[in-house]
């Protein structure tokens, strides 16, 4: 585990979003690289999503200025006040340095100044991702769904959801 410091910013250039987009696919971002090929092209288009504000998306940096994670979110197609997590994701040297919990932190006071009611967030039932199924169950999201098979054969897919207040 590195140890040091990190900022969390929000993205705002082109330059980063290469950068984040880089991140994404490097090995030491998702534990889990066999993407879909619907979550490739979002990985992909996510970044510049954000800079034409469809999108919320953070990112970490190290005291070098090398990304170190990236978290990002979107209010719902209906526009009623619901907002969808997709993806947080730590470099892997940088895990276990509150990383996760600050992004998490970012995003909640995003979503009550937006005046957001609710958020939902979706993850694995792989073994791979429990550390992210802990840090949704220690921050008062509730399992809500579940759907089998959802990524491949035997990877279920378990939907989150927390009230925002």
């Amino acid at each position: 585990m590195k140890i040091g410091t990190f900022s969390i910013h929000r993205l705002d250039t082109a330059v980063r979003a290469r950068e984040v987009v880089a991140f994404f696919f490097s090995g030491q971002s998702f534990d889990d690289t066999r993407f879909t090929p619907g979550e490739e092209e979002q990985l992909r288009s996510l970044p510049y999503r954000a800079l034409v504000g469809e999108v919320a998306l953070w990112y970490a940096t190290n005291e070098t200025g090398d990304i170190i994670g990236a978290s990002c979110v979107a209010e719902n197609d209906q526009g009623t006040g619901g907002y969808s997590w997709d993806y947080i994701v730590v470099h892997r040297d940088y895990r276990r340095c509150g990383i996760a919990a600050y992004f998490l932190e970012t995003l909640i006071d995003f979503l009550r100044g937006a005046s957001a009611r609710y958020l939902i967030t979706y993850t694995c039932s792989l073994p791979e991702y429990q550390t992210i199924r802990r840090l949704f169950e220690r921050n008062q999201f509730e399992l809500v769904g579940q759907i089998p098979d959802f990524y491949f054969d035997g990877e279920d897919r378990l939907i989150y959801w927390r009230k925002i207040s």
